[in-house]
């Protein structure tokens, strides 16, 4: 794949026109650049609109704009009566990308979805440690859970799990589960480049990956062989990575752009009265938190985590930060998710208990880092700012705080080491409508050393959420979750801080785009009226 150079400068808006000979591009200002291409690897959205929301599918996928499971890559599904089978027939004739490097021979078949597992689970495979670990796919416990896969024909793929996974096809739908070419990945591995898979990928998506400028511009051109019949609506797909949010708003007002996201909170209202843009918004399924690193001392100690509960005024921080376009998050999942335990009593905003409970724990003169994101999420519009206010209000308990921050990629994997220092910033925006996608993958022993930032493995609690998601009935996977809940608040392995509204600003020419709430940004249904 050859990688062209751009050039970013003051004539972009020329450079990105809207349309280019008649071709329709659309230009999406993203926030941060993407760790890698292949979804697999890494948890960020960031790095899911750039891949798995672009260039490849899964073998089923959730509707856009609903957390509805319909058919993708696999036309057809069936399950075993004892839910320990599901059988997957593939649609024909579906065509992966090609690239300078790379022509498939042949359509979409079972080995390509084989090898898109295995990799991920077998330690023998070639490709298992070609790039990283498999965080997803281990926090969930899919090793476990997934017996064998076998290739009952070419056309026709049979899981046998080891147990029955009540949400195992809502998981199938996420982005750790996006198909790849076996053909592209064997391709690469005898000319000695296993990397290019994540770094030029081949999907079967509806845009095609062209050329990537670190830090820049990703450039996406229409497959015209998809699948889906229609889509996509546009012929070219731009992201403009551009971190600062006032810039990305700026953008967008010259034409520059036409969908941005997270703008900061204190434009919300200019945007919704400019006549050129349209505000989209929606309550978002999403949790902000501020995950203890509960294996090191004195945060190993319950009363401790507590205490800096107690310590810290979340209502402020709802006020400056959010601005009115969040609310105090008191549980890890969010309000608008069944089995959301409303009984749970949440810690108040009380600093003279927090420093009784520091006594009491036997611990003075503490000092500690708090880990700042450097970009926006939409569970934190500002996270420099939010650790400022918590370093104010641990100062009066007697907790002297030091803000650290790195590079968004170089965040994500610092942060996830079981030997972290210091409590980190960070949060999560629901990848399939489960509350297993919360409980289970952001706080149970198999996600330690991975997505679960706490480090946090609490037999009690995991063995709650284990049992939840081998039952079928929704109100005892309900019940337990919401026992799980209460058990979480007891252990404070975080602070929970937030649940947002997530506000997408767009131009108006900018036809049916749907703000999705699990928090992709998608534009294969996207159009530009003339």
């Amino acid at each position: 794949m050859k990688f062209r150079h751009l050039i970013a400068t003051t004539g972009m808006a020329a450079a990105f026109a809207a349309t280019t000979a008649g071709a329709q591009t659309l230009v999406y200002c993203s926030e941060g650049s993407p760790e890698g291409f292949d979804p697999a690897l890494y948890t960020s959205g960031t790095t899911f609109d750039a891949s798995s929301h672009t260039v490849y599918n899964q073998l089923v996928e959730f509707e856009t704009g609903t957390t509805n499971v319909v058919p993708g890559l696999a036309e057809s599904y069936e399950a075993s009566e004892d839910g320990l089978s599901y059988t997957f027939t593939l649609r024909s004739d579906v065509q992966f990308h090609a690239n300078d490097s790379f022509t498939p021979s042949r359509p979409l078949n079972a080995d390509d979805v084989i090898f898109t597992f295995e990799r991920q689970m077998d330690e023998e495979n070639p490709f298992h440690t070609y790039a990283g670990s498999w965080e997803y796919f281990n926090a969930m416990g899919m090793g476990e859970l997934i017996e064998s896969i076998e290739k009952v024909d070419d056309m026709t793929v049979r899981f046998n799990l080891t147990r029955p996974e009540a949400p195992f096809i809502a998981n199938l739908a996420m982005d750790f589960a996006s198909i790849m070419s076996k053909e592209y990945a064997d391709a690469m591995m005898e000319a000695g480049t296993p990397e290019m898979i994540n770094q030029a990928p081949i999907g079967t998506g509806p845009f095609t990956f062209q050329d990537y400028q670190t830090d820049a511009v990703i450039r996406y051109a229409a497959n015209e062989n998809y699948w889906e019949e229609g889509l996509p609506k546009v012929e070219n797909l731009v992201f403009a990575i551009t971190p600062d949010a006032s810039v990305r708003l700026q953008r967008l007002q010259a034409g520059e752009c036409h969908v941005m996201p997270y703008p900061n909170p204190a434009d919300v209202e200019s945007i919704r009265s400019n006549g050129d843009l349209e505000l989209l918004e929606q309550e978002g399924l999403n949790v902000g938190y501020l995950a203890f690193n509960t294996t090191q001392e004195p945060f190993d100690n319950p009363d401790v985590r507590r205490a800096v509960n107690l310590a810290i005024d979340r209502d402020a921080i709802i006020d400056v930060v959010f601005q009115g376009t969040g609310r105090v998050a008191k549980n890890p999942i969010p309000p608008t998710m069944w089995s959301y335990n409303d009984a749970v009593e949440d810690y108040p905003h009380d600093p003279e208990q927090a420093r009784q409970l520091l006594e009491e724990a036997g611990v003075s003169d503490l000092s500690m880092k708090v880990w700042a994101m450097p970009v926006q999420r939409p569970y934190n519009p500002n996270a420099r700012r939010m650790a400022e206010l918590i370093q104010e209000d641990l100062s009066e308990v007697g907790i002297s705080v030091e803000i650290v921050s790195y590079e968004w990629g170089e965040y994500l994997e610092r942060s996830s080491a079981e030997d972290r220092d210091g409590a980190v910033l960070l949060g999560w925006t629901g990848d399939n409508g489960d509350p297993d996608n919360f409980l289970s993958v952001l706080l149970g022993c198999d996600a330690v050393g991975g997505a679960n930032r706490a480090q946090w493995c609490h037999e009690p609690f995991n063995e709650l959420v284990a049992e939840a998601k081998t039952l079928t009935d929704q109100d005892e996977r309900a019940a337990l979750y919401e026992e799980a809940q209460v058990i979480f608040k007891e252990q404070a392995p975080w602070v929970t801080i937030a649940h947002s509204t997530v506000f997408m600003p767009v131009r108006a020419e900018v036809q049916d785009y749907i703000v999705h709430p699990l928090g992709g940004h998608i534009f294969d249904q996207v159009s530009l009226s003339q």
